[in-house]
Parts: structure tokens; C-alpha cells; sequence
């Protein structure tokens, strides 16, 4: 069952990740400008973020099985509203549509995981989700790019459609739960204050402000800028671009589960190997900034995808750090802010791009530079601000 829902989610994986191959066909189909491109790309993870919370809620109420159920339909809408769009006003609305779509599709895998397997097993069976769930960024590699030069960008996004129609079915035939314990109207007032109490927790705001600039990172390289870089700063075909986000879809693959059985249990060591793979990211990334040669460019992208994978420990970070008792609304408002981290930085390095040309600087040297000072920012607020009293203890009510 888990590896149907992680179906779900390798697709949602490949729509927030189709921009980097999409770009240069959109470009030249709206003439996008850079800045419009970041937004293209983040509404996406706007819609998917900004409705976590909500999806926490339905999935303590109706279940994991009836909430992506009831909402991965809008995921084939938004796919199809994108490739029939004929302004790019369509196109951010079909991407804000397909967002929603996919919301539950992460926080399900989580969600199961937490119930169905033991507390030990959590960060090795969350990294194993996290990489097989990467299946979903191959499509949007070779596949996608080989669709696109023989029918059409919009041809690609009827192909993800029609994966995502079968990634339902699948969820519908195969997935079976427990029907909930509760069974009345969700509560949303006290859902909502239930929520205020874990914003009441110092260690959310440092959790947070990193959250916010780590999966984003790697999502702007290879669901954003990878397809550009390298076509217009290195003349890569789009084939050939598709081909080099494959390789890093590959290592993304590995990574989560690699990091996840390297993760050394203990609180607050997992805290400082956190901090100082964030900064290892940062400097792959500044060193992207420079125009290197086209070998060692790639090798660096490549050095991300491998890295990323430490991401895996902030799960197990979040799922410590909190009482028992608040672990699914922690999970909702961690993954919040990492979805809605990466339509930030989406829409923050666009706007980069775009100053880059007005102060005559290249455009990639000033896109990866703000990543690296986001990664470097994101880990000082981790670092500095309030950590938690005792990992995974109720707070003292002082």
C-alpha cells in the first residue's frame, strides 16, 4: 500500500519539477521573462504548500485513502488546463490547479509511515519513500524532453495527466485503511488552534527558517534553472539537458534512503550534521555561480542531488523535536513551509535573474549566488534561534 501511495507522490515529483525541461518551450511559446518563468514555477508549490494544514485536518478526519482520493483528481484538471492554456495567465492557473491536486500526495506516505511502522524505523522507511518517490523526477528528464521535441510541450503535460489518472486508480484498487475513529464534523477552530500551540514552541521558528531554504534549493536547480543553465550557458541541447536531469534524478533517488540509515539517532547530533550539510550545499551551489567549465558545472549539480538526500533528517529533526501527541501537526506545518520555501525561492531567484540583467550580471551567477545566501541564512536561523529544551519532551509550562 505504501508503495501505491508513493506512486502518487512520484507523480506530484514530476509536476513540480516539468518547469526546468518546460522552460525553454515556454519561453519561446509566451516570451516569458525570467521573473515571469520563477512564478510560473512556484505557484505550483504556492497552491501545494499553502494547503498542508488543511490536508493534515482531512487526513485525521475522513483518512489517508479518502483524502488523496478526493483531491488527486484536481491534479489531472490542472495538467490538462496547462496544455489546452493559451495566455500565461492559463498557465498559472493550471499549475495553481495541479498544486492542489497533488497537496496530499507527500503527507499521505508520511502520515502512513508514521502508523504503520515502528518509531526506529522511521527515518530508513521515510528515506526509502523519499527515493523511490524520485522515480517521479526521471520522468521529467529524457522522457519528457524526447515528448516535447516530437508532439509539443503540451503533448508533455497530457502524458503526466494520463500518469496521474493511473496513479489514482491505482490508490483506489490497491489502498485500504481503517475506517476513522472519529467520525464527527472536523473541528476547524480547534484544529486551528492546535496549530497556534506548536507556533507557540521556540523551536519552530528555527525549524522553520530552514525548512524553508533546503528542498527549495535543490527543487530551483532541477525543477527550475537546471534546463536553462544549461542550454544557454553551455548550448546543451534540450535532450541533452534532459539527459543530465536524469543523472541528478538518479542520485536523488539514492541519497534520501543512503542519508536516511546514516542518520546517528541522537537529537542533537542529527541537529549539528544538519547545519553542516546546509552549508556544504550552500558552497556547491556559489561555486555554481562561476562559469566554470561545462564538465565541472555538471559535476556540481550532480554533488546537489547526492548531497540533498541529508534533507531526510529533518523528518526525523521535526518528528523528535515534538511531543507525541503534536507529530502530525508538526509533520503538516514542517511540510508547509518546505513547499511553500521552494515557491519562494522559485519566485526570489526569477527576480534575480531579472536584476541581473538591469546591473549587467550573468544571469546564472546571480541565481545561484542567492541560493547559497538562502541556504547560509536558512542555517543561521536554525542554529541561532531557540532550539528545543529536550528533544521530543513536552514543554515546560513556565
Amino acid at each position: 500500500m505504501l508503495l501505491v501511495l508513493i506512486s502518487g507522490f512520484a507523480l506530484s515529483q514530476a509536476f513540480r519539477t516539468a518547469a526546468a525541461i518546460m522552460a525553454p518551450p515556454l519561453q519561446q511559446a509566451f516570451g516569458l521573462t525570467p521573473q515571469q518563468l520563477g512564478l510560473f514555477a512556484g505557484a505550483f508549490h504556492f497552491a501545494f504548500g499553502g494547503l498542508q494544514l488543511f490536508m493534515g485536518m482531512g487526513i485525521d478526519v475522513y483518512g489517508v485513502r479518502r483524502t488523496v482520493l478526493a483531491v488527486f483528481p484536481l491534479t489531472v484538471a490542472g495538467a490538462l488546463v496547462t496544455a489546452y492554456a493559451d495566455s500565461y495567465a492559463g498557465l498559472l492557473f493550471g499549475q495553481a490547479l495541479t498544486g492542489v491536486g497533488c497537496a496530499p500526495a507527500f503527507l499521505v506516505c508520511t502520515v502512513f509511515i508514521a502508523r504503520r511502522f515502528p518509531s526506529e524505523r522511521y527515518a530508513s522507511v521515510n528515506g526509502a519513500a523519499l527515493g523511490i518517490g524520485s522515480v517521479g523526477l526521471l520522468l521529467t528528464g529524457t522522457p519528457l524532453a524526447w515528448v516535447i521535441q516530437a508532439w509539443g510541450w503540451r503533448s508533455g503535460y497530457v502524458a503526466l495527466a494520463a500518469c496521474a489518472v493511473l496513479a489514482w486508480l491505482a490508490i483506489l484498487v490497491f489502498v485500504r485503511e481503517d475506517a476513522p475513529v472519529h467520525t464527527e464534523r472536523p473541528n476547524v477552530l480547534a484544529a486551528l488552534r492546535g496549530y497556534g500551540e506548536l507556533f507557540r514552541l521556540p523551536q519552530t521558528a528555527g525549524i522553520i527558517g530552514l525548512s524553508l531554504f533546503t528542498y527549495a534549493s535543490f527543487l530551483s536547480l532541477r525543477g527550475l534553472w537546471l534546463g536553462p543553465l544549461l542550454i544557454d550557458r553551455y548550448q546543451f541541447t534540450l535532450v541533452g539537458s534532459g539527459n543530465v536531469a536524469v543523472a541528478i534524478s538518479v542520485l536523488g533517488m539514492v541519497g534520501p534512503p543512503l542519508f536516511g540509515r546514516l542518520d546517528p539517532g541522537d537529537a542533537q547530533k542529527r541537529r549539528r550534521w544538519i547545519a553542516r550539510y546546509t552549508i556544504g550545499c550552500a558552497a556547491l551551489f556559489a561555486a555554481m555561480a562561476f562559469a566554470l567549465p561545462a564538465s565541472l558545472e555538471v559535476a556540481l549539480a550532480l554533488g546537489v542531488g547526492i548531497v540533498s538526500g541529508y534533507m531526510v533528517m529533518q523528518y526525523a529533526d521535526v518528528r523528535a523535536t515534538y511531543p507525541a501527541r503534536m507529530t502530525g501537526r508538526a509533520m503538516a506545518v514542517f511540510t508547509m513551509a518546505m513547499f511553500l520555501g521552494v515557491a519562494l525561492m522559485q519566485w526570489l531567484t526569477g527576480l534575480a535573474a531579472s536584476a541581473a540583467a538591469v546591473l549587467h550580471v550573468e544571469t546564472y551567477t546571480a541565481v545561484f549566488a542567492a541560493i547559497a545566501f538562502f541556504l547560509v541564512l536558512g542555517t543561521c536561523l536554525y542554529r541561532f534561534l531557540p532550539g528545543p529544551r529536550t528533544a521530543g519532551a513536552e514543554p515546560s509550562q513556565s
